[in-house]
């Protein structure tokens, strides 16, 4: 196979033949790089990195009900995982309930089904809330979750200020490539800053948000892109924090980020790098932030999903060691490892524990955590972490010429990248200029057949009949109450999470809160460009 003409990233930069010093020349190391631990946090929000304490394995997960979730998560758990990442189906992402005409065949498909506090109870049955972080992947409804997940403490008497983990609560991400909203932007954001003022005072340990690129690039962003639209999206979080009267130094602490690792290596980890100079540079001189840790981007990383292939898909093991490797390298705080399968359907137990043992062979066995930035100095590193910074730099100046990110969303601005991104890549694969093996090039005739995991479609059944049954059985007026009390917040402009926690502790159901919030929000329609 011959090797191709023009050597570049998946992003387009140019890779050089060789790097030189001169390479370099711009970058003053104390004010570009410095210190792990120390601003910019170029190396490293710590100072000693994994030698002190390894990245948080946080395997995604849930399917079909809470009760075959939380086997899972249980399994996991035993098997090394230190802590939890829960995927809900889409119908609960909607705000809808298993029971809705419109979730049909979509319970439990993609995630697990959660209606009420009783599916809660079951999702962490045997799990020690206090000791576990959680990370909760849910946004439109994440302030109803966030709710269930602290009635479920509260049941087991553990205060909230011992509670740790992460709810996504990023909507800006959903109207610009994932589609999962349920209000229109200016709603969505006010809840977002709901939950932000909530946590400060309840759940000191939380983290807020997580401003999410992995969907970006998911959609087909590059990896400028995806860190130039995330600290965008990012940038009007602050802003909308600080307009409700929150210290940038304290709400911004509890900012954190998700990001998407590709198999470009070295662009991956200068990816990282560029994000976290960026971030501190934004929050300290744009923000006035004087606390260390409000400049700090902490992030968690997941493996690429749609580098996966149907074809061959034991090759994929390989290319999640590759993309895991570049998120240790880039100094993540928390890290997800697909599965082989998960281009064929959501993962089995043992793909799932290979990936999982993917991630302790790179901690343990590889000796790429001993090291804090063990690549940095790289001539080429250092030049592509220059190069993506300024690319990102380029993109802000013309969102900002917009009028800003809600802007550039409503103008189809955004989008409209991301798809001629998504384009202009498939178009290489399809030519044979990317290479994709197994797709496109070092094809086999017979495929490799691995077993997949089949979610038994009784499972929909029992979920509505269980719904059904809870609002057969409940005390109808005190759920009445609270969902007229979350309606009438939603009017006054009040905080919404007491009264949210008030109605799944009185087991009104996701689809109902969402609706009482519906009455007032409306729901917001795609203008398509």
């Amino acid at each position: 196979m011959d090797r191709k003409r023009n050597f570049t990233t998946s992003s387009g930069l140019r890779i050089k033949e060789i790097y030189l010093p001169d390479d370099t020349q711009s970058i003053n190391y104390s004010k570009d790089i410095g210190m792990p631990g120390e601003f910019p946090f170029t190396r490293g929000i710590h100072r000693s990195m994994y030698r002190s304490k390894l990245w948080t394995m946080r395997q995604y997960a849930g399917y079909a009900g809470a009760q075959e979730s939380n086997r899972r998560y249980r399994y996991l758990l035993n098997q090394g995982q230190t802590g939890l990442s829960i995927a809900f189906d889409l119908p609960t992402q909607m705000g809808l309930d298993s029971d809705h005409p419109q979730a049909a065949g979509e319970v439990g498909k993609v995630g697990v089904a959660i209606d009420s506090l009783e599916d809660m109870q079951v999702l962490f049955e045997g799990i020690p809330l206090d000791q576990v972080s959680t990370s909760m992947t849910i946004n439109a409804t994440a302030a109803i979750l966030l709710a269930l997940y602290l009635a479920v403490a509260k049941k087991r008497g553990i205060a909230a200020h011992h509670l740790s983990g992460t709810v996504q609560n990023d909507l800006l991400k959903e109207y610009i490539a994932r589609g999962t909203y349920i209000y229109p932007p200016e709603a969505s954001l006010r809840i977002t800053t709901d939950i932000f003022s909530f946590c400060r005072q309840h759940l000191p340990k939380w983290n807020t948000i997580s401003i999410s690129g992995y969907h970006i690039r998911e959609a087909g962003a590059t990896a400028v892109q995806e860190v130039a639209f995330t600290l965008a999206n990012g940038i009007t979080y602050v802003e909308r924090a600080l307009a409700a009267g929150l210290p940038v130094d304290e709400f911004a602490q509890r900012i954190s980020f998700f990001f998407d690792v590709h198999n470009n290596l070295l662009e991956e980890v200068a990816k990282f790098r560029a994000a976290r100079r960026l971030w501190a540079r934004i929050m300290r001189d744009r923000f006035g932030a004087r606390d260390p840790r409000a400049m700090m981007l902490r992030f968690h990383a997941q493996t690429a999903g749609c580098s996966l292939t149907a074809q061959q898909p034991q090759v994929n093991v390989v290319r999640v060691t590759v993309q895991a490797l570049a998120a240790v390298l880039g100094g993540a705080q928390s890290l997800h490892t697909n599965s082989r399968d998960e281009a064929l359907a959501l993962p089995t137990a043992e793909a799932a524990l290979l990936a999982l043992r993917t991630q302790q062979v790179l901690a343990y066995e590889s000796g790429v955590a001993d090291a804090v930035d063990p690549l940095a100095g790289s001539y080429m590193l250092e030049s592509l972490t220059n190069e993506i910074e300024a690319g990102a730099k380029i993109y802000w100046e013309r969102i900002e010429a917009l009028g800003g990110v809600l802007k550039a969303i409503e103008s189809g601005y955004i989008q409209k990248e991301i798809h001629q991104a998504a384009y202009n890549y498939q178009k290489k694969v399809e030519s044979g200029e990317e290479t994709v093996i197994g797709l496109n090039t070092f094809k086999m005739e017979e495929g490799q057949a691995i077993p997949v995991l089949t979610v038994d479609p009784n499972l929909e059944e029992e979920q509505v009949a269980r719904v059904q049954r809870l609002k057969q059985n409940r005390n109808q007026e005190a759920v009445q109450q609270s969902l007229r009390a979350i309606t009438d917040r939603a009017r006054s402009g009040e905080n919404l999470m007491p009264v949210i926690l008030d109605a799944v502790e009185a087991y009104a159901t996701v689809g109902e809160i969402a609706d009482a919030m519906r009455v007032v929000f409306g729901e917001y329609r795609e203008v398509v460009f």
